[in-house]
């Protein structure tokens, strides 16, 4: 279906260059995105249940933190704490990186490329990936998947959020910010596998009002 790669590519300053260019506007539309999909918010909760009975990164020490990968203006970020978590943002736009700081001044946020984290190995105790990787060329997503592997303690918690291909193959779509990807959510679900995610569950959402296209949530275990 795809060629995988071992080096992301330049996508990487062309994505933080557009998000950077429309941070502010950004924010302003995120910042109540969750409040009519109860759905969502029903993952986002089963995924913090899961994080918070996890086991440490050490025997006996707890459930590790959690990291919101892609977090964009912090909204999600804030969320998951509000969830009980123990949470910090990251995120490759410099100007998201700023307003997340702005307006979550309690919390951690931090810039960096999902790609190459400057994280341990096997840290985290969860990763959410809220339409994060949905900017990734296919074949570049195994570098990805990896990295999340290598900094998630074994027995971590995975939570993709992505737009679903209903039925088509891997599809570029005109994203408002920069040209995205929908995914079969199966596809997906196997490409993570292949980097030793174990599937917990799924959710499939029909398009809300104002949506074009189906959402695909994945929750996932790194394999022990």
């Amino acid at each position: 279906m795809f060629t995988p790669v071992t080096e992301p590519s330049p996508h990487l300053r062309t994505t933080a260059d557009a998000y950077d260019s429309v941070a502010a506007l950004y924010a302003e539309l995120a910042r109540d995105a969750l409040d009519p999909f109860p759905l969502d918010r029903a993952v986002l909760a089963a995924f913090a249940e899961l994080a918070r009975a996890g086991t440490g990164t050490d025997a006996g020490t707890g459930p590790g933190p959690v990291a919101e990968l892609g977090c964009g203006p912090g909204q999600t970020t804030a969320h998951l704490r509000g969830l009980g978590l123990d949470v910090f943002g990251v995120d490759l736009s410099p100007v998201m990186i700023e307003l997340a700081r702005e307006t979550y001044p309690d919390l951690r946020f931090e810039l960096g490329s999902m790609h190459a984290l400057d994280l341990p190995d096997g840290g985290l105790g969860g990763i959410v990936s809220w339409y994060s990787v949905i900017h990734t060329p296919p074949g570049e997503l195994p570098v990805y998947f990896d990295e999340f592997r290598r900094v998630l303690a074994p027995g971590g918690h995975l939570l993709l959020a992505f737009f679903e291909s209903e039925g088509e193959p891997i599809t570029v779509f005109d994203h408002k910010v920069t040209p995205a990807y929908r995914w079969p959510i199966d596809d997906l679900a196997t490409l993570a596998g292949k980097a030793g995610f174990v599937e917990t569950g799924r959710m499939l959402r029909e398009p809300g009002e104002g949506e074009r296209f189906r959402r695909g949530h994945l929750l996932m275990r790194r394999e022990a």
